[in-house]
């Protein structure tokens, strides 16, 4: 056959010319409204193009719908990428073949809809082989933290989410969420790839994901969803960043920057997880990997200074539950963990979460060719169980600490090193290549991509300083926008304020952001609770006697409160007396914000008297709200007495496992003649995606504290972190336990115990040197020791009693 020339060219053109002709039958439809919008989607045929105006979209709930082509999409787009703004209630749902989304803002709005983003209209209509694409959405939330809606819901197939910016999400809800409910949505082969999943704070209870691919009721179907390209950045919503629920998913060339928490392999089989990059630059709680189930490939993975332990750890395996509901955890079964390298971090963490009911340690279980350097001195794993089921080999340790296990090799590793993070083996490490034994399923290539042509143990090849995919790749929208508000800078402003009626009220008004407000010695009275809307601090002149709050006399109706802290915002009390007695009490000096708000708050106090808070109709020195999340709570110095409780953190009563607030810290404070208790801090259910609270007691004393039948001095149940020391509890002669320990990070040490039953400790709890003596005060009131005081013991040296009444 002669090929003539001429003939291609003509042809070639023929088709450019008939490709032209096609488009020019596409219409391009300019809309500003949500009528036009709606007219104009109404008609929309494959290669059609709608282009939504810049500016502000506001409670518009756009629907795009239609059929357009591999070749002729039909795409949706802003007039500018990032100037069209949707705001307040606003949503979008997609459903059809082939539509295009691109260049919209979702913008401190919200949605009364299940999602913000749905590829679905209803669950009939549904979208495939779409995209999402240059959008972004940030801080688009509910104003009551416990509404549940998620930002993006994708369903159908083939679908494409990436270059997307999504960051402030504050309300329970996971992130993303990729639904397999109907034969329409499984093997569905979607792609989430190079979008920026931002700052998501700490939300206290389970629902805080990121992503989420399946359901428990569905995760033994497959989903292959490909995850890759991303990055995460301080997630920290729970402890899974992603929960994988569903199986062959593929998690790839991600980079998970100071997140608090883990990529969890929580149900589904036969997931690949690898060349993905863990940071954690020393930040508490970092993690790296959970696994869970079977048939699981984890390699080439790269895991830098971690911090997180237990179920947060670099690299978890856990044991499962015999005859597993599809909610629990099925047994780990024939999972590879390969050619990982953990630098600097936290021990694995090997059957974690062993108990009576997950009594089911791994099997089948292949742990090789991994390296663990650690020039710190840190523990290489933690062992919860029997390790029979591991299968270990090829595995090199450059640590301090030895490992008395076979299948791991201590030895010196050469490393290149770039600002001390990544560690990279030189082509020195002979000794490496020797004592690496590479299986039949082991990489071919290491964590650049680059083929292994002398296999090693660890991610890297010997010398290669190619940088992972994940360091160096771009994420995000295209378009330059200050997608995070703008920080507020704190003022210096002091704002001098006189004693008087309503004067405090008054200054209050004119501050701003950080501003102090320095009281004079004197009585400040208050006609009605104040709420506090910024971050302020109230301080007392520290030269002359406090100046004390109190409620005007003879109100029609007393206020409920002296403060109340507004969402998003912090109140530092210093130096002040705050006296609830009145005939009819005060109920509280402090509370959080009302039932619900989904922002959280903090308080300070400080060297404050607060006394008087005597109501018994729930009435408590501090009262967090149902719903309400403080990101921490810190008493100092002070002197709390006369009231019949002290804090109050126990409204979240349901089993889920919530709790009011993340940090506690009672330091140097004393808590006397309280009624009831001088702390309730609860946490219901054994919900394991959170944090679980942390209280810090130290250099306190306790003195007649909940001196009732039943009484408690600190309650603390379902806590997960208690660290109680250099403490004094005394003269509650009716209590029994004044403090009820539960579980391996509660903790009290160096305290003395009088008249006040004994210390209990249950489930791995510890007790160390607590004593039962009087503690002999040579002050009483002040709560000075005497020279005989068990107090002025070389183990208590640390105790400082400086407070002052």
């Amino acid at each position: 056959m002669i090929i003539n020339k001429q003939h291609i060219i003509t042809t070639i053109v023929s088709i450019q010319l008939f490709l032209i002709g096609c488009t020019c039958f596409a219409n391009e439809i300019k809309v500003a409204t949500i009528d036009e919008f709606n007219n104009a989607i109404k008609s929309v045929k494959a290669g059609d193009r709608i282009i939504l105006k810049n500016g502000e979209w506001k409670d518009v709930k756009l629907v795009a719908k239609g059929e357009g082509t591999s070749e002729n999409p039909i795409i949706i787009e802003a007039e500018e990428s990032g100037k069209v703004i949707l705001t307040g209630d606003s949503n979008l749902k997609i459903a059809g073949t082939h539509l295009l989304i691109k260049g919209l803002w979702f913008k401190n709005g919200y949605t009364s809809g299940k999602s913000v983003i749905s590829f679905r209209v209803n669950s009939k209509e549904y979208a495939s082989h779409s995209r999402l694409t240059d959008c972004a959405i940030t801080y688009y939330n509910p104003s009551k933290k416990s509404i549940d809606y998620k930002w993006i819901s994708v369903w159908g197939k083939n679908n494409r989410i990436d270059h997307n910016y999504f960051v402030g999400k504050i309300n329970s809800g996971t992130t993303l969420v990729v639904w397999l409910k109907g034969k329409e949505h499984i093997e569905n082969n979607h792609r989430i790839d190079h979008n920026y999943f931002g700052e998501r704070p700490t939300l206290g209870s389970n629902g805080g994901e990121t992503i989420r691919i399946g359901t428990s009721k569905n995760s033994l179907l497959s989903s292959r969803t490909i995850v890759e390209d991303n990055v995460f950045e301080k997630c920290n919503g729970e402890l899974e960043i992603i929960s994988n629920k569903s199986g062959n998913n593929v998690y790839r060339n991600n980079l998970f920057l100071e997140s608090e928490g883990v990529l969890t392999l929580r149900h589904g089989n036969k997931c690949l997880i690898e060349g993905n990059v863990f940071i954690g630059n020393q930040k508490p709680n970092t993690g790296g990997i959970r696994i869970i189930n079977a048939g699981h490939v984890v390699r080439n993975n790269l895991m830098m200074n971690l911090t997180g332990d237990g179920f947060r750890g670099p690299i978890v395996v856990m044991n499962g539950v015999p005859n597993s509901p599809a909610n629990r955890y099925h047994q780990v079964n024939d999972v590879k963990i390969q050619n990982n390298t953990i630098i600097n971090c936290s021990p694995i963490q090997l059957c974690a979460g062993s108990d009576e009911e997950r009594s089911l340690a791994p099997i089948n279980t292949t742990f090789s060719n991994n390296i663990i350097y650690n020039d710190k001195n840190g523990d290489i794993a933690t062992i919860h169980d029997k390790i029979d089921g591991f299968n270990f080999y090829g595995n090199i340790l450059d640590t301090q600490k030895n490992f008395d296990q076979k299948g791991f090799t201590k030895m010196k590793v050469n490393w290149d090193t770039f600002e001390d993070i990544l560690y990279i083996p030189t082509e020195t490490n002979e000794e490496l290549i020797k004592n690496s034994k590479p299986e039949a399923k082991s990489p071919k290539l290491d964590i650049t991509g680059a083929k292994r042509t002398t296999f090693i143990a660890g991610a890297y090849n010997l010398g290669n300083n190619k940088f992972p995919k994940a360091l160096v790749l771009r994420s995000g929208t295209s378009w330059d926008s200050k997608t995070k508000p703008e920080k507020l800078v704190a003022t210096s402003e002091i704002i001098e304020v006189e004693p008087g009626l309503g004067t405090l009220r008054k200054a209050l008004k004119k501050a701003s952001f950080g501003s102090i407000l320095k009281l004079k010695s004197g009585e400040y009275i208050l006609e009605k609770g104040i709420k506090i809307t910024t971050k302020i601090t109230i301080q007392g002149d520290t030269k002359g006697k406090k100046p004390i709050l109190k409620v005007k006399e003879g109100l029609e109706k007393n206020p409920t409160y002296f403060f109340r802290v507004e969402g998003g915002n912090s109140l530092h009390l210093k130096n002040l007396e705050i006296s609830g007695n009145l005939k009819t009490p005060i109920k509280y000096a402090v509370v959080s914000p009302d039932k619900g708000v989904a922002e959280s708050y903090s308080v300070f106090i400080d060297n404050c008297h607060i006394h008087g808070f005597k109501n018994k109709k729930g009435g408590s020195f501090f009262k967090g709200y149902k719903g309400t999340f403080a990101d921490t709570l810190s008493i100092a110095n002070s002197r709390i007495e006369n009231s019949y409780r002290g804090i109050n953190l126990s409204e979240e009563k349901e089993s889920f496992g919530k709790y009011s607030a993340q940090i506690v810290r009672i330091n140097n404070t004393i808590f006397k003649d309280i009624e009831q208790w001088a702390l309730n801090y609860y946490r219901g259910g054994t919900d394991e995606s959170t944090l679980g609270g942390n209280l810090s007691v130290q250099n306190s004393v306790f003195s007649n504290v909940g001196n009732i039948e039943k009484g408690t001095v600190l309650r603390t149940k379902g806590i997960v972190t208690v660290d109680i020391k250099n403490s004094v509890f005394e003269k509650s002669y009716k209590v029994i336990n004044p403090v009820n320990l539960n579980g391996s990070k509660n903790t009290i040490s160096n305290c003395v115990v009088f008249d006040c039953g004994t210390v209990k400790a249950t489930k791995g709890a510890s007790e160390k040197n607590v004593i039962y003596k009087n503690p002999k005060w040579e002050d009483k009131e002040k709560f000075i020791p005497s020279e005989k005081s068990p107090l002025r013991k070389e183990q208590h040296i640390g105790l400082k009693w400086d407070t002052k009444k």
